[in-house]
């Protein structure tokens, strides 16, 4: 599969209504598009694949392997599957009257008890880390600013939970002024957004005139 702009361009129309290909979860038309750019990170000028790139690299190739596609809605059944569902459904209420209401209280019981388990099993797992990736727009003050050299002093800072993307880029604003973006990804308990942002600007207020959120992606 051949990967052009025009398909970039469509990629990144579709990801900005959601996450993934397939809606708010990943899917396998996510890990078939991931496998096809052959682990080659895409333009940034495409912000969303961008991203989209980004959060499926944190996944292992076993992970996204069993990626399943979105599950189709079931269809209106005949009236014949009507019909037998209906009969099926009377012989279990014989059934159950046959037995009397002792039976159920034991299955509701077991079932509470299977439940309780579950739960239990559950709690002993440790929750997930929540995770966002972003992209910060970063401008300077005049043309002529030696934008990499503004790069490498934003990815000096260091947080636990922070993760710089080693790879910037620059895009032309006018006037022959050009912005500098920079990404990264953060654990949502340990790092905050708006922190991060004032201090871009505030350690290095004589380079950077403002610092915007690009994008932003929970992962």
């Amino acid at each position: 599969m051949s990967i052009t702009d025009e398909t970039f361009q469509q990629w990144d129309t579709k990801l900005a209504e959601s996450n993934f290909f397939g809606g708010d979860d990943p899917s396998a038309e996510d890990n078939e598009n991931y496998k096809s750019l052959n682990g080659a990170e895409p333009n940034s000028t495409f912000a969303n694949v961008w991203s989209w790139f980004l959060i499926l690299n944190i996944f292992t190739e076993e992970v996204r392997s069993a990626w399943t596609a979105p599950k189709a809605k079931g269809g209106k059944k005949g009236k014949k599957e009507q019909k037998k569902e209906e009969k099926k459904e009377e012989a279990d209420d014989d059934f159950d009257d046959m037995f009397g209401e002792d039976e159920d209280d034991a299955e509701a019981a077991a079932a509470a008890a299977q439940k309780a388990k579950d739960s239990a099993k559950k709690a002993k797992k440790p929750a997930p880390i929540a995770k966002s990736i972003i992209l910060f727009e970063v401008k300077p003050w005049e043309a002529g600013q030696d934008l990499e050299s503004l790069a490498q002093k934003i990815l000096t800072i260091v947080q636990d939970g922070l993760l710089w993307k080693t790879e910037t880029r620059t895009e032309a604003i006018g006037y022959g002024i050009f912005k500098l973006i920079v990404g990264c990804t953060v654990e949502d308990d340990k790092v905050s957004i708006d922190d991060l942002q004032e201090k871009i600007s505030t350690d290095f207020e004589e380079f950077v005139q403002s610092v915007d959120i690009l994008s932003f992606n929970k992962v």
